[in-house]
């Protein structure tokens, strides 16, 4: 079966799951990235040959097409020459955007949905924005029951929508951490649905009675020089730590020597939500318990007092007193984060993700 991933960047370092389409889906490969009118083909300098290329220009001076129609004709044309079985449009957004060339194609179309192109006030307030998108698609997959209702309330049909969760890397199985530091880790962006300004006040509390204890984070963003300039602002210089981008290997490293996941997820101004946090899961399959919030599919993951700790959103006590927990009890944290590996293991697996994207994608374009 060939299989065309379509993404609106290329290999963004917080789009691992898609790395994970990417890399285990069975199939010969073809990864779209970019806009439609800046579309590149991974591996190729070009989606057609000069020829082409030179044919097309000739059509479009002919018949007065526009640029848009000239950036159309070659992707058509590529998707056509690599005998394409079935599209996979990676966020809603872009399979919105792309619509004028999914809608010339007599090929199956599956659109996966992961966070903010399911929850922004600008897209859902507009009832008709994904009327086409869910029409067109032969299957819908969302990464948690929140996004699920929201596809629904949007008007998609049930019938094609399919729950679908990530899976950690399996490198993440590996690891056994030592709980011997005082240590938290948050990893992804910096980001107002992240909200690593409430991890940091909570943090606060923390020190008051464990002044020995640090919060380390990792990642990139709008927010981080005001989450910097907080910590200064506290004097906490010495208790909490950005790194900036690292690597998978940097994070489970950090994980090995951490007490707990944290991360504080919230509904931002402009409605914008998680899917389920890949890093959650990763955290939790390498045996930490994870604190953090009631938010989208986080509680579809994480098992409340068994897993992790979790608390309503904007609720930085709580929050606060579940980090305490943790850290006063290191057998609790040692106790969670055992059932969570065996939790994620069980019915969150990378292996369980990608058999059921295949068979999705199988079944649509008929390849079983």
């Amino acid at each position: 079966m060939n299989i065309a991933i379509f993404s609106p960047n290329r290999n963004p370092y917080s789009e691992t799951f898609i790395q994970a389409h990417k890399t285990y889906l069975n199939g010969r490969i073809f990864y779209y990235f970019g806009s439609k009118h800046r579309l590149q083909l991974e591996g190729k300098d070009q989606l057609i040959s000069r020829p082409e290329q030179k044919l097309f220009r000739i059509k479009k001076y002919l018949f007065r097409k526009s640029n848009s129609w000239l950036a159309e004709q070659r992707i058509l044309s590529s998707i056509y020459k690599n005998q394409i079985d079935v599209l996979l449009i990676e966020y809603g957004t872009h399979a919105h955007h792309l619509l004028p060339i999914l809608k010339q194609l007599d090929i199956p179309v599956v659109v996966h949905f992961h966070g903010y192109d399911a929850s922004m006030t600008s897209v859902v307030e507009n009832t008709n924005y994904y009327k086409e998108v869910f029409h067109l698609a032969s299957k819908v997959i969302v990464v948690s029951r929140v996004m699920e209702k929201m596809l629904y309330d949007m008007g998609c049909p049930k019938e094609k929508v399919v729950y679908n969760v990530y899976g950690p890397q399996p490198e993440f199985e590996s690891i056994t951490p030592s709980f011997d530091k005082k240590q938290f880790v948050s990893v992804g962006r910096f980001t107002d649905k992240k909200a690593p300004y409430y991890t940091i006040l909570a943090f606060k509390k923390v020190i008051e009675r464990h002044s020995d204890a640090k919060l380390i984070f990792a990642g990139e963003g709008d927010l981080l020089n005001t989450c910097k300039n907080l910590v200064k602002h506290f004097n906490l210089d010495k208790n909490i730590q950005f790194l900036g981008v690292i690597s998978p290997k940097d994070y489970r490293e950090l994980l090995s020597d951490s007490l707990a996941y944290v991360q504080h997820s919230i509904t931002a101004i402009s409605g914008d939500m998680e899917g389920t946090p890949l890093a959650i899961l990763e955290a939790s399959v390498a045996g930490l318990p994870v604190v953090a919030t009631i938010h989208a599919g986080i509680p579809d993951v994480i098992i409340h007092g068994d897993t992790g700790l979790l608390c309503e959103e904007h609720d930085v006590d709580t929050m606060s007193k579940h980090m305490l927990m943790v850290i006063d009890d290191v057998d609790l944290a040692k106790e969670m984060g055992r059932k969570a590996k065996a939790h994620i293991l069980k019915y969150f697996n990378i292996q369980r993700h990608i058999d059921q994207l295949y068979a999705i994608l199988s079944k649509v374009s008929n390849a079983e």
